[in-house]
């Protein structure tokens, strides 16, 4: 191989132009590329206009002030109450009551004395018009009518009066039934096979009769039964309630029982 070796330039003139034109090249491109960078720097730092509209918002109303709550007062202190005026009131007199208007029933003697007792043949040992079978029996002929004290007592005024029938554990011979056709049997609810009970509360009057307007059904199992009670009772007989063997009306409570087996 043969190495080629640049020959030296021997013109001086020719080395030193081309040295001044390399020098111009190279400051033209580095002036381009100035020029270049600075351009970009400059539309790189160009603002952009954006156009803003401003819309005014409507301001809501401030809310009401509050009101101030008033502080409740404090309680006034109660007066003590004023002491009521104690007043001598007079007892009323208890005055026994007078002892019924009637007659004396003779009792026998509890025991028989042995011997003869003195007999005064100047006083009077009974009254007469105390046997003369009239008013209440256990009462006497001085009694006051109504009245509700013992032989011997001093009061004039007559016993409270009972209003209304009695109840039976205010009588001594209650209301007893003797007489008088059963509640017949409802035919529809005996086909059925229905038994019941019917509970009743009348009053029995002075004449041993159902009086008319006292019935008061208290238990019923059914209106069939119930029916059939109001349909009998006017028709039915009792012996009336007795007080010291005077009859007086008696509220009573009866119940009537509807069996199949009966």
């Amino acid at each position: 191989m043969q190495l080629l070796e640049s020959s030296k330039s021997t013109k001086k003139g020719r080395s030193a132009s081309g040295t001044i034109l390399s020098v111009i090249l190279h400051s033209l491109i580095i002036f381009l590329a100035v020029f270049a960078t600075a351009r970009a720097s400059t539309k790189k730092a160009e603002k952009r206009e954006t156009k803003v509209n401003f819309v005014a918002m409507k301001k809501e109303p401030p809310p009401p002030p509050k009101k101030e709550e008033p502080k409740p007062e404090p309680p006034k202190p109660k007066k003590a109450p004023t002491p009521p005026k104690v007043v001598d009131v007079p007892m009323p007199k208890v005055v026994a009551p007078a002892p019924p208007q009637g007659f004396k029933i003779v009792a026998p003697p509890v025991s028989i004395p042995t011997n003869l007792p003195a007999i005064d043949l100047s006083k009077a040992i009974t009254n007469e018009n105390d046997f003369s079978g009239k008013g209440v029996a256990g009462g006497s002929a001085n009694g006051v009518k109504g009245g509700t004290g013992k032989e011997g007592d001093t009061g004039k005024e007559a016993g409270p009066v009972h209003e209304g029938p009695y109840m039976e554990f205010q009588v001594e011979k209650p209301v007893v039934k003797i007489g008088g056709e059963a509640p017949e049997y409802p035919l529809s609810l005996r086909d059925n096979g229905v038994t019941g009970k019917v509970l009743a509360q009348f009053v029995v009057g002075e004449n041993g009769r159902y009086e008319g307007g006292t019935l008061k059904i208290l238990e019923s199992s059914n209106p069939a039964f119930t029916a059939a009670v109001k349909d009998a009772l006017p028709r039915m007989r009792f012996s009336a309630a007795q007080i010291g063997g005077k009859k007086v009306s008696q509220l009573v409570q009866m119940p009537f029982v509807f069996n199949l087996n009966k």
